[in-house]
């Protein structure tokens, strides 16, 4: 594929460049606020073309692909734009700032010729597949339970990730993660997640820097969720629970970290080591081969989100 990059984020080099160069697919223009910006990032890594706007490089006919690694606020503008030009687009999470956004832009895609996907890289990591193998199979017996945390030090408090205006807060940032993970497990399972209470901690007014959720889903399944964008330490697990036995995704955000899924039946405990590359790659040859039709999954993500922001008496983003 031919790639063009919206913006020089810090994402993007171990999200796309890296991948890229990886499976040896071509880094063909890019374009930031900031020119000087784009020139140096281009130079770093052997972008071919640094154009002058976004809308340039979706623009380029030398492009197939477009990824999105701009501010939350700027995912559906962008993405739509890239639509419409017919190009495929591999969006950062969340795929816009709200679920009526993602819905708007889940419709764009259904009439363009290009494919979008929502950039959840853990989902195409060989540590999570065992996961879903684990739990679909029956290896766990019935499932019972699901425990998802997912916790990481402060950013700055210059970080667009603490800003409202740009659609920021610890539930954007790495709430869409568990929320689309307990989600997930509901599609697994056959049952849907369904949020029966939520506990928010503030960063500042309207904007979050932790929760805790409780879940249900039919059959009796329960399911507690927590997210931290400032805590003490680095925390990932994704952890289900069944009759005959527990797995825990170790680091299941980013399963490159710690590629370790840890199995405990019949009264012993077993990792079980998997994957030699990281998420970010496993997800752009998913793309590659064949882009996965998932924005039903991102929108029903995106409502989670929504009705957390709701529940905890915030506004959703946007």
């Amino acid at each position: 594929m031919r790639i063009g990059i919206l913006g020089a984020a810090r994402i993007a080099d171990q999200a796309i460049v890296t991948p890229a160069q990886v499976l040896g697919h071509e880094l063909v223009a890019i374009a930031a606020r900031d020119r000087a910006r784009a020139e140096e990032y281009a130079a770093k890594h052997g972008i071919a073309r640094v154009h002058e706007t976004y809308a340039e490089v979706i623009a380029d006919p030398g492009i197939d692909m477009i990824y999105n690694p701009l501010v939350n606020s700027l995912h559906a503008e962008w993405n739509i734009a890239a639509l419409r030009a017919g190009k495929h687009v591999l969006s950062e999470k969340p795929l816009s700032s709200n679920a009526a956004e993602t819905r708007r832009v889940r419709a764009v895609a259904r009439e363009s010729s290009g494919r979008l996907v929502e950039a959840f890289h853990y989902r195409h990591h060989p540590v999570n597949l065992r996961l879903r193998d684990l739990v679909t199979s029956g290896a766990l017996g019935e499932i019972r339970s699901v425990d998802l945390v997912l916790a990481i030090p402060a950013p700055p408090p210059t970080d667009p990730r603490w800003s409202l205006e740009l659609a920021g807060g610890a539930t954007m940032d790495l709430g869409c993660y568990v929320l689309d993970a307990a989600r997930t497990l509901g599609d697994w399972i056959g049952a849907e997640a369904r949020i029966t209470g939520v506990d928010v901690t503030l960063w500042a007014p309207e904007v979050d820097s932790a929760m805790q959720v409780e879940f249900a889903y039919d059959g009796g399944v329960t399911g507690r969720g927590r997210w931290d964008m400032a805590a003490d330490d680095l925390t990932m697990t994704w952890t289900v629970t069944g009759t005959a036995g527990t797995a825990v995704s170790q680091s299941f955000a980013i399963p490159h970290f710690d590629n370790r899924i840890t199995v405990t039946r019949a009264g012993r405990t077993e990792d079980e080591v998997l994957g030699d590359q990281t998420s970010y790659t496993y997800q752009l040859a998913r793309f590659a081969e064949n882009p996965p039709d998932e924005l039903d999954g991102s929108v029903a993500t995106a409502e989670l989100m929504d009705e957390c922001y709701r529940r905890a008496g915030l506004t959703p983003r946007g």
